[in-house]
């Protein structure tokens, strides 16, 4: 028996003993002293079962580290043990299942469902002496899953917020008016007349809905065990956030995606010049002074760079100076706050000769360059019925989402970069 269970035990008939006591009404010295006793008792007790506690709560987990490592030789060892007896009584009469054939059958519905009682497939046929071509038996065993690798988020890095609905819409009204100052012309004079102030709304709808299906099979089900769930869900989810990265710069506001910055370029009134040229630190500085002079920007710093690694490889072997061997990509990358190069959320290079596109972003007074709104949360559906008749397992995840711009002066796209 368990120490923890012995003491706990004891303790019980300390608090039966003491009730006994305590409820006379004049107690006599023996009887007193007797619950002095059993009071210090009680409370060294205490301090005894969470010691006794700790040790067996170590004892357990290296017995349960034990169980879990056992290689499929020490399995099969413990399969001797297995009683197909407790199974059918079990069935029968609902009996509880005791010693190694409980444990292993506890051990077979953690790696996965069962409507009935497991039964291991060594229960049913033991056979000794036998052996393989290679000596002796070596059973194959499936690791973890190894996972597909996703882009980065890069709507993040180049300075959107992200904007969590729960319902509804969200807009952001935007000043467009040009209101202006001036001065009296004469003593009696008035100044500059009144100019309405307008605004234009930026919104965000629950106009667009992405998602993805997965249809897992039976062998997978039963090759990956518990931890395929935990696997397939951050695959859905690692794919779906690479959707909605590329909807954000890419989307063509058509066939159910959003509008993304270079389809709404031209809507929203984002500048796009064309380099039709190779990249230089020279035909991105023009830029960042036009970020200057719109007053987006207090300097090259505060500008972010969004590019293509074909564009970096360019300028990277291009040398500037050749005596220091600074090159084209030194000169912009020491300029500029921060640059991040993808290859999801910008077409690939096209024409002749090969060209592709930039985005340039800035925040400036602590707004920034585009919202990226998102509803809810990413909605799981487990379908157990569309694949029941082979075993499988059908999920579903939807998520919806919409992207705007704040300013549209916050934001510059360079296309023709050769």
């Amino acid at each position: 028996m368990l120490d923890s269970v012995k003491i706990a035990r004891r303790q019980s008939e300390i608090r039966q003993s003491l009730s006994e006591l305590v409820g006379k009404e004049k107690p006599s010295e023996d009887e007193t002293r007797q619950m002095d006793e059993m009071d210090r008792e009680y409370r060294s007790n205490e301090t005894r079962y969470r010691a006794a506690l700790i040790a067996e709560d170590e004892e357990r987990r290296e017995a349960g580290a034990d169980l879990e490592t056992r290689s499929s030789r020490e399995w099969s060892e413990i399969m001797a043990g297995f009683e197909m007896r407790q199974v059918a009584l079990a069935l029968d009469e609902g009996r509880a299942l005791e010693g190694q054939t409980g444990e292993i059958v506890t051990e077979l519905r953690s790696r996965g469902g069962y409507r009935g009682v497991p039964v291991p497939w060594e229960a049913l046929e033991i056979r000794a002496g036998e052996t393989v071509a290679g000596g002796t038996p070596d059973p194959i065993r499936t690791a973890p899953i190894i996972e597909r690798l996703f882009a980065g988020s890069v709507a993040a890095r180049m300075g959107g917020q992200m904007v969590n609905v729960g319902v509804g819409e969200v807009e952001y009204p935007v000043a467009t008016s040009s209101v202006t100052a001036g001065w009296a012309a004469s003593e009696t004079g008035s100044v500059t007349g009144p100019s309405a102030y307008t605004t234009v709304d930026r919104p965000l709808k629950p106009d667009h809905n992405l998602g993805v299906q997965m249809r897992i099979t039976r062998k997978t089900l039963k090759q990956s065990g518990s931890g395929l769930e935990q696997a397939v869900r951050r695959d859905m989810n690692g794919a779906i956030e690479e959707a909605l990265d590329r909807a954000v710069f890419l989307g063509s506001g058509s066939a159910g995606e959003p509008t993304g910055l270079f389809a709404g370029a031209s809507g929203w009134g984002i500048n796009e010049e064309a380099v039709t040229a190779a990249p230089t630190w020279g035909a991105f500085r023009s830029e960042v002074v036009s970020f200057i002079t719109g007053n987006a920007a207090s300097g090259p710093g505060d500008v972010r760079l969004l590019i293509r690694p074909e564009v970096w490889d360019t300028m990277d072997a291009d040398i500037w100076d050749a005596g220091s061997g600074i090159t084209e990509w030194d000169r912009l990358s020491d300029a500029l706050g921060s640059v991040t190069m993808s290859h999801n959320v910008l077409a690939d290079p096209a024409g002749d000769p090969l060209a592709t596109s930039a985005v340039l972003t800035t925040t400036a007074g602590g707004v920034p360059p585009f919202f990226v709104g998102t509803w809810g949360a990413i909605d799981l559906i487990r379908d157990p019925y569309s694949d029941a008749q082979s075993g499988g397992l059908r999920l579903t995840a939807l998520a919806t989402m919409d992207v705007t711009i704040s300013r549209a002066v916050q934001t510059r796209i360079l296309t023709g970069i050769q």
